[in-house]
């Protein structure tokens, strides 16, 4: 964002554009692509994780489950159920990286 928008944001302001306007005429148009791309990537990713916990990790229920085949099996059979298992690991997943980024960010300062 600091690289791609430059002083685009400031010479909105100048001219009189507000904040929300700036946002979404300057802002995000400018930074759309990089946002398609990460979600792309993050997509694939998310794939590949959950083909290699399919292949490798096995799944006998109630012994070598694991969570994401769990979720998977769940929203299959009974779409509910998988829900909060699922909110659960986003959770946790979006805990992990606020800490790491807060962490890297103190480190950096």
């Amino acid at each position: 964002l600091r690289s791609s928008i430059g002083d685009y944001g400031e010479v909105a302001a100048t001219l009189g554009a507000g904040p929300t306007h700036t946002l979404r005429t300057v802002t995000l148009p400018l930074i759309a692509p990089a946002l398609i791309s990460g979600v792309v990537l993050a997509f694939a990713r998310a794939l590949g994780e959950f083909g290699a916990t399919i292949t490798f990790a096995g799944n006998r229920p109630g012994t070598t489950q694991t969570a994401p085949l769990k979720i998977y099996l769940d929203a299959i059979n009974d779409p509910e159920q998988a829900l909060p298992l699922a909110l659960v690991l986003m959770v946790i997943a979006m805990a992990v990286v606020v800490a790491v980024h807060l962490r890297t960010r103190r480190v950096a300062v």
